[in-house]
């Protein structure tokens, strides 16, 4: 014969009991950072413009190389407007010409359009 134990009355809330409730939760702290996204919608509505280097021109095709041993060894720097700077590349791409290499078909038709005379300055 088996002996019946005695209800205590606790089997009701032991059927709620979930032991997931008892778990640590997440700590948030300031130093979390949002998710990117968030935060560049937060920028953008807030008028902050990013720092990263957007791309001026379009971005050339990857299979047209520029480098190239020429035996040019002197370096020129110069500012000029995007739209400029497209422009020149478009046409050494067309050309199938290094940057140099247009420069220097490039001086060679303006001496040929203002010759030595239009020149001005010591020499």
């Amino acid at each position: 014969m088996e002996r019946q134990r005695t209800d205590l009355g606790f089997a009701d809330s032991l059927d709620d009991f979930d032991p997931s409730e008892w778990l640590p939760q997440p700590v948030v702290t300031a130093n979390d950072k949002p998710p990117q996204a968030e935060t560049k919608k937060a920028a953008a509505a807030a008028g902050f413009r990013s720092r990263e280097p957007q791309p001026a021109v379009e971005a050339r095709p990857a299979e047209l190389p520029r480098r190239r041993r020429t035996g040019r060894n002197m370096q020129l720097n110069l500012k000029a407007r995007p739209e400029t700077i497209a422009a020149f590349c478009a046409i050494a791409d067309s050309q199938g010409w290094g940057l140099g290499e247009t420069l220097e078909h490039a001086v060679t038709l303006l001496e040929r359009e203002v010759g030595p005379a239009g020149w001005k300055g010591g020499g």
